[in-house]
């Protein structure tokens, strides 16, 4: 009898779950199934269906207040709903169902509140805003049997995460099963219920003493008499694991330079991001929309290395996922793939189905499945937000990759968003066909690169007021990157050495511990005089030349990576420009091979030398600052 318990979870105080029921699931195999309906002469409403599965001459019968099982993505773990409606909305018949969930489908943050360990088959009311609770009839399996079971003295309601509820020394032996339908009265069920709560409370442990916290609602479905004074809550018998210690505390900063290195760090987080308020917002407003309407989108991202793309995504992502915890928005899954980590752009389709569900396959077999899952409707599939960075590392001849990750979104089933990060502007024009570029969209947003004041106030941020550096050096350091390419890691790293040499030259001549000019001289020199500016400065002018033609190609492309033939193609229109002979093939094979000798450059062979795949092994900005200097 689940009437009491539907009442109990319509009150605001139980929000989406309250735990009522364990439920029996039988396991079997569906081929085909055909649907008869028996509907009411007056209206649309059925009141009920016939369903008969091939191979099999009995017809299944199923009514209004059933439990059934749906249909889902995983046909070992189908969906459990209670059955509410059906009607005849032509030309497919629907239903209308109550939804029940598993427990490691309750989001982890509430998942703590149970306070015990769930049983294998137990089941949980689910009653969130966002869940269609429509379905079409085709996707019923069959019906199930439930059993009932219930606390002798409280319901546990999901409420929240900053809500501290202590659920007792609950066991699997202490549920109570619910009076079943027999010719006995109810009276004599009571009865049997009530000692049979008796004998549980004595197995219990010696009372504690009553909290003064808020006592847990009763749980008036089990048709428990009220009147006894629920026992205090106590605690949980699994508690949430600690995050793991360390074996040796973490040693704080000695000095004033040896804390400005460590905020220094690329790696170091941030209190906030400066100079990127705006694209902060714009992402997070699109994001959110998305996620609050139950649908999918592309974003696509461009900007130069380190203008903070990657790190104003995490953050609005961040933001974005304390929000759900804090049911201001509903949950959603964030999973990340980055273009430079995958070995060949195929294991794309890999990455992302390990990380949705866990499982591993080849990459035909993962491309596939996603292909299923996007395409299959789920009526409580949460919205996934998927981020690719590096997109221009999944560039294939056909583009299969691409045009799958930005035509997944359009499925209105999919609920997919997909945030696409990449380094030139235009690269949708430059190297996507027509097809792939009509499914990324028109929603795209360039980050500029960083100025000298953005830079300045990057690193004064990192330091927050931290007096380790003069005014006049960050000045210096700021308009000196800015000036080569607006990277703000290169900024911070300039700084961070700066730092270095400070704190050296300082313990050998016991110095003032400040941040001078001299000492961001010296670093610049070492950041700009590595021994690969060197090479460069001192190779021949044809090699410099093919240097350069190998980065207008790449710009071209909008991929850090080209064939031969490409660059000598680019290599003979410089010659011409600089009033120069071009070389022969042969002469200019034998360029890239010095080049690649030095490894300046990653020449990859080919059967055909025209094909051998040419890439920098150094940054671009290094080439560009040597060649400007020379």
């Amino acid at each position: 009898d689940l009437r009491g318990c539907d009442k109990l979870s319509r009150d605001r105080t139980y929000r989406e779950f309250t735990i009522v029921i364990i439920i029996i699931i039988f396991t079997f195999g569906v081929k085909a199934l055909h649907i008869g309906a028996t509907s009411q002469s007056a209206s649309q409403d059925i009141l009920g269906i016939c369903i008969r599965y091939k191979e099999e001459s009995v017809s299944h019968s199923i009514e209004l207040g059933d439990f059934i099982l749906i249909k889902s993505d995983d046909d070992e773990r189908p969906y459990v709903a209670k059955l509410l409606k059906l009607y005849d909305d032509q030309p497919t018949k629907c239903a209308e169902v109550q939804w029940f969930v598993r427990f490691e489908e309750i989001p982890k943050f509430k998942q703590k509140l149970l306070g015990r360990e769930p049983h294998p088959q137990e089941i949980f009311l689910y009653e969130a805003r966002d869940c269609d609770n429509e379905i079409s009839a085709e996707t019923i399996l069959r019906t199930v049997k439930v059993n009932t079971f219930c606390w002798p003295n409280m319901v546990i309601a999901v409420v929240g995460r900053d809500d501290e509820h202590d659920v007792g020394d609950a066991s699997e032996d202490e549920f109570l099963p619910a009076a079943e339908q027999s010719s006995e009265s109810s009276s004599e069920n009571e009865e049997e219920e009530l000692e049979s709560l008796m004998r549980a409370s004595r197995r219990k442990s010696t009372p504690r003493t009553p909290r003064s916290t808020a006592k847990m609602p009763v749980n008036t479905s089990a048709r428990i008499s009220s009147s006894r004074t629920p026992k205090s809550p106590g605690t949980p018998h699994h508690p949430i694991p600690a995050i793991p210690s360390r074996r040796q505390p973490v040693t704080k900063p000695v000095s004033v330079l040896e804390e400005a290195r460590a905020r220094l760090h690329v790696s170091a987080v941030p209190e906030s991001l400066p100079c990127r308020e705006q694209e902060f917002q714009d992402v997070y407003n699109f994001i959110e929309s998305k996620v609050i309407d139950g649908t999918g989108g592309c974003m696509y991202i461009s900007g130069v290395p380190g203008t903070g793309k990657t790190a104003t995504v995490h953050e609005v992502m961040r933001c974005l996922s304390h929000a759900a915890e804090q049911e201001e928005l509903p949950i959603f899954q964030f999973i990340e793939i980055n273009g430079m980590k995958l070995t060949d752009p195929h294991q794309a389709y890999v990455q992302i189905l390990k990380l949705l569900t866990g499982q591993k396959a080849t990459a035909d077999h993962a491309a596939a499945l996603l292909e299923k899952r996007f395409s299959t409707p789920a009526a409580k599939r949460e919205t996934t937000v998927l981020l690719v960075d590096e997109l221009d590392l999944l560039w294939t001849r056909k583009q299969n990759v691409m045009y799958n990750l930005f035509d997944w979104p359009t499925r209105k089933q999919a609920k997919l968003v997909v945030l696409a990060i990449a380094n030139t502007m235009d690269l949708p024009e430059r190297i996507m066909i027509n097809r792939v570029a009509s499914r990324l969209g028109l929603t795209r947003m360039s980050f500029q690169p960083y100025t000298y004041k953005q830079l300045q106030q990057i690193i004064a941020s990192r330091l927050n007021r931290l007096k380790a550096f003069e005014d006049d050096v960050i000045q210096l350091v700021a308009r000196k990157v800015a000036a080569l390419s607006g990277d703000a890691r290169r900024a911070l790293d300039i700084c961070r050495r700066s730092a270095e040499i400070c704190e050296i030259s300082s313990a050998q001549k016991s110095a003032s511990s400040m941040v001078r000019m001299v000492h961001v001289t010296q670093a610049l020199d070492e950041m700009f005089s590595s021994p690969y500016i060197t090479a460069i400065r001192n190779s021949s002018v044809q090699e410099q030349i093919f240097l350069q033609a190998v980065i207008a190609e790449f710009k071209q492309l909008g991929v850090e990576e080209a064939t031969f033939q490409q660059v000598y193609q680019q290599h003979m229109g410089l010659c011409r420009m600089e009033g120069l002979q071009p070389p022969a093939i042969s002469e200019a094979m034998s360029v890239c091979m010095r080049l690649g000798a030095c490894r300046l450059l990653l020449v990859e062979s080919s059967k055909n030398d025209l094909h051998s795949r040419v890439r920098l092994n150094v940054s671009q900005d290094d080439v560009m600052y040597a060649l400007k200097q020379d």
